[in-house]
């Protein structure tokens, strides 16, 4: 196996669904105080919700809170409820060509922009004959982390070497 060309550096978010959109908001920020942010919609992703963070600056994690526009379609933001796992990386390219190259699947629509507006792809959850590599049950959003998040990160593992 060739050297991996990319770094991940950090949890960007994660995504919690729910067939009712009021009732994460209830809990994420009447009931747990996050402040709730401004409402958005993806007809691409079949989505509509609202992003909350924990924390501040460039590390900052945000859990996108998410609602099917259509119950009925697909993909279906809301089953399973922990929708997708979200990761920085510091090239997400290299990440895509590589980790395919590996045989890692990832899901239709290749690199594109998310609901935050950064660059993203999704490694898919189960493999299949031709990508027989996946994220094992589990839906990872790889991020283009911006060169400020990149910085950060590198002062953060500077600090702790």
């Amino acid at each position: 196996m060739q050297a991996r060309p990319f770094r991940v550096l950090g949890l960007h978010h994660i995504a919690v669904g729910h067939a009712d959109l009021a009732r994460l908001q209830n809990l994420w920020g009447d009931m747990l105080g996050l402040t709730l942010g401004a409402p958005f919609a993806l007809a691409s992703e079949n989505a509509k919700g609202s992003i909350v963070k924990l924390g501040r600056g460039a590390q900052a994690i945000e859990v996108d809170l998410l609602q099917p526009l259509d119950a009925e379609a697909k993909p279906a933001p809301h089953l399973p409820p922990l929708n997708h796992v979200a990761l920085w990386v510091d090239d997400l390219p290299q990440a895509v060509e590589w980790l395919s190259a590996q045989g890692m699947r990832f899901a239709p629509g290749g690199i594109r922009r998310g609901a935050n507006g950064r660059e993203m792809a999704f490694i898919h959850p189960r493999a299949n004959d031709e990508f027989p590599l996946s994220g094992e049950g589990v839906m990872i959003e790889l991020v283009q982390a911006s060169p400020e998040v990149i910085a950060a990160y590198a002062t953060l593992a500077a600090a702790v070497a």
